[in-house]
């Protein structure tokens, strides 16, 4: 059966917010290009957003929490608008609705960071050494997790494997998130 519109609506809409959110997030947890036309915008689109919470919220370092936080409450936002459309209890439990927004978070990070591997290395066929701000960007958010996965396999003759290691670990954490929930 088809989902009801508006539902389909707040969902799409509410996690494209937090692809947002979770992107500026992971940017800036690379230290990638923020002159990089892609970044900017990424940046115009969540700042007005979450200047209140930078000004609230403590820095982990050199990293701003911030983007985690609001896309963490847009999550619970989510949840809660979604239960009420669909007639739900009013007394939810809120632990058990922060977990599953918690791990819906780490979730769309690893899918993130899954889609960003894939893209990488299709663009490392087909358009290495791209100057255009998106395979750029990507490369940014991927370079740390080839060098970490680097170090467990090293390239062989030319081959890197690392993308391989990098999607067993993801599926692996995705499959322990997934337990959390159920």
């Amino acid at each position: 059966m088809g989902q009801d519109p508006i539902t389909l609506i707040i969902k799409t809409l509410g996690e494209l917010y937090i692809f947002i959110l979770l992107m500026r997030f992971l940017l800036q947890m690379a230290r990638a290009d923020y002159y990089n036309p892609i970044s900017q915008s990424i940046v115009r689109l969540t700042q007005p957003v979450l200047l209140p919470f930078q000004k609230i919220l403590p820095k982990a370092g050199r990293l701003d929490l911030s983007p985690i936080f609001v896309a963490l409450v847009v999550k619970l936002g989510i949840f809660a608008v979604l239960i009420m459309l669909a007639g739900g209890n009013i007394q939810i439990d809120v632990l058990k609705l922060l977990i599953y927004a918690v791990v819906g978070i780490l979730d769309s990070i690893l899918n993130i960071y899954f889609w960003a591997v894939i893209g990488s290395v299709i663009i490392s066929w087909v358009a290495p050494g791209s100057h255009h701000p998106a395979p750029i960007l990507i490369g940014q958010i991927t370079e740390p997790l080839f060098k970490l996965a680097q170090k467990v396999i090293p390239p062989i003759g030319g081959l890197d494997l690392s993308p391989i290691l990098i999607f067993l670990v993801i599926q692996i954490i995705q499959s322990q998130l997934a337990r959390l929930v159920i």
